[in-house]
């Protein structure tokens, strides 16, 4: 027996561009949701057009716009409106990052769908959030990671603030309002009430500080939190190490210390008072880190050190680069590595599905859609179109297909 995918039933209109809103809307086209992607025409996505492109095509957006439908308009165009209005009337979702005024200035905010649906579930990414002082701030990923503390944490401690080399507030801030939407919709299930999730890229950011907000609270301001490069300050060893190629990163914490003396042949470590407990290692680190370097470099590989480490049970891993992890055989085990058809670009590899659910062990085949390639269809299915109407609004202009 096949089962229904998780989301069969559930229908999306999708105001979405660039990363932060598509992640909500890619992970839950992949667990079966209809996705309405709605586009300004004539460019659409912003973007179709981000490197890497090939034949005009972009592998970007392939990646983050798989197995939804392209609806094109003018939003110049009153009828344009009035088409998504009635759309919103059909879904059960709607997912919007948008600038700062946008949706309210065509009516199409959240206080004004709810009145035609009152079901619906609406969310918003933006930088600084829909409710904030500083919502009429217009943010990218690079200005929520500066905001946010995470470029002040990371980097050299004697060099400028770092950011990280992908787009961890956009894909952290659609996931955490993928996860926001998996509980709204059950809440609707139980009480037929649908609401507004204002989801903000920095609050994402934020969300993530482990122990660098408690800790200069807890210590009254004596631990001041900032960028300590490649060693962490409080516990060693917690960082990256040197090995006989690479690089290779440990953790051991008190109950791995002992363990890690044993594989490194100095046993006499475990009563050397430099050493007695993570803070004495913490602030000791000058002296241990080349005494672990050393040991690590006497191996005729990396492999080989790392083999000892995981023999004595010490957290461990070496650097990979992007390249590394293409072909690492632990990336393709866990479909991590995936080759998904573009009817453009033939073949495009992409990171896989991150959640494994037992029930699907196989993903849909899915496609990232051409501009305006579903106007048809979508108008058919959600307001019943004829053919012949569809083809009048392609007249007035209010429809807009770059493959038509």
């Amino acid at each position: 027996m096949t089962l229904p995918l998780m989301l069969a039933d559930c229908r999306v209109l999708d105001f979405t561009q660039y990363l932060a809103g598509p992640t909500v809307t890619r992970l839950m086209a992949e667990m079966g949701a209809y996705i309405i992607k709605v586009e300004q025409a004539p460019m659409g996505d912003p973007s179709r057009v981000l490197p890497f492109v090939k034949n005009g095509r972009s592998a970007y957006f392939v990646q983050q716009n798989r197995g939804k439908k392209s609806l094109c308009l003018d939003f110049n165009q009153p009828q344009a409106l009035d088409l998504l209005r009635a759309l919103v009337a059909t879904v059960d979702i709607v997912v919007e990052n948008y600038g700062p005024g946008v949706l309210e200035k065509r009516q199409l905010d959240y206080d004004s769908l709810k009145k035609i649906n009152p079901r619906i579930i609406m969310v918003s990414i933006s930088a600084f959030g829909r409710q904030s002082p500083l919502a009429h701030k217009v943010g990218y990923d690079l200005i929520a990671q500066a905001f946010s503390g995470i470029m002040h944490m990371t980097g050299a401690p004697d060099g400028p603030p770092q950011f990280v080399g992908l787009g961890i507030a956009d894909v952290t801030s659609g996931v955490h309002a993928f996860a926001a939407l998996g509980y709204a919709l059950y809440y609707r299930e139980k009480t037929g009430v649908g609401q507004h999730i204002d989801m903000a890229m920095v609050d994402a950011l934020y969300h993530m500080h482990e122990v660098n907000i408690q800790a200069y609270a807890a210590s009254g301001g004596q631990f001041i939190p900032s960028r300590f490069g490649s060693h962490h300050p409080l516990i060693c060893p917690c960082g990256t190490f040197k090995g006989p190629q690479g690089w290779i990163v440990i953790l051991v914490l008190d109950r791995q210390w002992p363990s890690l003396v044993r594989a490194m042949g100095k046993p006499e470590l475990i009563d050397d008072p430099r050493f007695a407990s993570g803070a004495d290692r913490g602030k000791n680190q000058r002296e241990l880190i080349p005494l672990i370097e050393e040991w690590l470099q006497s191996f005729p590989s990396d492999a080989a050190a790392l083999q000892v480490l995981e023999e004595y049970r010490i957290p461990s891993a070496p650097v990979l680069s992007i390249v590394d992890t293409l072909s690492h055989p632990y990336f393709h085990a866990r479909h991590m590595v995936r080759t998904v058809p573009d009817p453009i670009l033939g073949e495009v590899t992409i990171p896989g599905f991150p959640f494994k659910y037992s029930a699907f062990p196989t993903l849909p085949e899915l496609q990232a859609p051409l501009l305006g390639e579903h106007n048809a269809e979508i108008l058919h299915r959600q307001l019943g179109y004829t053919a012949e109407q569809v083809a009048k609004l392609y007249q007035a202009g209010v429809l807009f297909a770059e493959h038509k």
